[in-house]
Formats: C-alpha cells, sequence, structure tokens
C-alpha cells in the first residue's frame, strides 16, 4: 500500500474520531505518522499538532451548527491552558523521542481507562469552582505542548464531570479547546518544524477534515457511550503498541 493511501485512511479515521468524540485525534494521527508513515516522533508530533488544529475548526463549525458548543464556557477552559501548552511546547523538542513515545503510550492508556470508566450520572455532576476549571485547563494545556496531543479525550470528560456539560455539548466544546490548544503549541514548533514531509502532511489533513464532518454526523446516530467503546480499544491497542516499541 502506498504512502499516500496510508495517509488518507490514516487521515480519514482521525477526522471521524474528532468529529465523532470531540477528542482522540492526536492519539491516533502521532502513532499513524510514526509506524505508517515513517515520521521521528518529534516531527509527528508537530505534524499531528497541525493536522488537528485544523481539523478540529472544521470539526468545531459542524457542531456548532447544530447548537452543540458552549462558547463562553469553552473559551474560559481553552485560556487556562493556552500559556502551559506555549511553554511545555517550546520545551519539547529537548525531550528524548523514547521518553515522548513512552509518556504518549502511558497517557493513552490512562484515557481509554477514563473512556471504559462508568459514566457519572447527570444528576451527580458539579459545576467546579473557577480555580479548578483553571487548573485542569492547565494541566490539559501542558499536555498538548508537550506531547502534540490536543487533550479532546480527556477535555470531554473534564466538560462532562467538572463543568456538568450534556454530553453532546461536551464534545461540540472540546474541539474549541483543542484548537485553541493545538495552535499555541504548534507556533513555537514552527521555527524548527523541518524534515516534515508535506506531501504526506497535506492529504492526511484533506481526509481528516472530511472524516470530521462524516465524524459529526455518526456521532448523530450511535451513542456516546458505543463510541467511547470502540475508541477506548483502540486507544488502548496503540498505547501497548508504542510501549512495546518504546522499550525493545
Amino acid at each position: 500500500m502506498t504512502t499516500l493511501v496510508l495517509a488518507l485512511i490514516a487521515g480519514a479515521v482521525v477526522g471521524l474520531a474528532l468529529g465523532g468524540l470531540g477528542g482522540g485525534g492526536s492519539m491516533l494521527a502521532v502513532p499513524a505518522l510514526i509506524y505508517l508513515l515513517g515520521f521521528a516522533p518529534a516531527q509527528a508530533t508537530t505534524a499531528a499538532l497541525l493536522i488537528v488544529a485544523a481539523t478540529s475548526v472544521t470539526g468545531l463549525l459542524a457542531h456548532a451548527r447544530a447548537g452543540r458548543v458552549r462558547w463562553r464556557t469553552g473559551a474560559l477552559f481553552a485560556a487556562a491552558g493556552l500559556p502551559a501548552a506555549a511553554a511545555t511546547g517550546a520545551l519539547s523538542s529537548a525531550i528524548p523521542g523514547a521518553v515522548l513515545t513512552c509518556a504518549f503510550a502511558v497517557l493513552a492508556a490512562v484515557a481509554a481507562g477514563r473512556m471504559l470508566a462508568s459514566r457519572r450520572k447527570a444528576a451527580a455532576a458539579k459545576a467546579a469552582d473557577a480555580g479548578r476549571s483553571a487548573a485542569t485547563g492547565a494541566g490539559l494545556g501542558a499536555v498538548t505542548g508537550l506531547l502534540g496531543v490536543g487533550g479532546g479525550f480527556l477535555a470531554v470528560p473534564a466538560l462532562v464531570s467538572v463543568l456538568a456539560l450534556p454530553m453532546a455539548e461536551a464534545v461540540g466544546t472540546s474541539l474549541l479547546v483543542i484548537t485553541a490548544n493545538s495552535t499555541a503549541a504548534l507556533i513555537p514548533r514552527l521555527a524548527t518544524a523541518t524534515g516534515i514531509d508535506w506531501a504526506v502532511v497535506g492529504p492526511f489533513t484533506a481526509t481528516a477534515i472530511l472524516g470530521a464532518w462524516d465524524g459529526k454526523r455518526l456521532a448523530g446516530k450511535l451513542s456516546g457511550a458505543t463510541l467511547q467503546k470502540i475508541f477506548a480499544g483502540a486507544l488502548l491497542a496503540v498505547a501497548a503498541l508504542m510501549l512495546l516499541d518504546a522499550l525493545t
């Protein structure tokens, strides 16, 4: 299978994840870029940020048209993470690739565990105070900058359980958070974004954008619980593959 075809298929899967779940695009984009398309870890995380930022904007517009975005909540949540995303994004180039890979694998496993955990009942969810919201947003921003992930796989559970948003609105609002965090983390990397194969990243991004629209429609047909279980299984497989590669 040619590199271009692999990039097109991987992009479609990433777009479906972002559009349907409001997160997880980077968790799939980074290993696809490394293992399928031959990118180095540092190049893969930078390219993933670009792909996810562009795709998240598309998904955000699709969900906004359906009235599923809490703009004020998402903006406040994202604002707390922007300084952390920019700071850790500048530091990421100094971290060995094997360390980034291990950290990424662990994070993928944790995210899968959160998705498979029993969902809280809506009545049990409580709105958090501003301090807790800021701390959560800052933590997501730091993860985004360091590992090149948008943070949506953590943002959605946080928006549901911490800020008491309905699942549908949490998915749409998380895309606003991902867009802001990914862009902030990408900016300091652009000066050192050398060696990236744009002939691969371009088609990857294009199909991811198209997939985001399909993901939004898919989210309307399947239950949130079903989508979470499917994606959690994919995350566990990715985590095992990356951890095995880093340790051997």
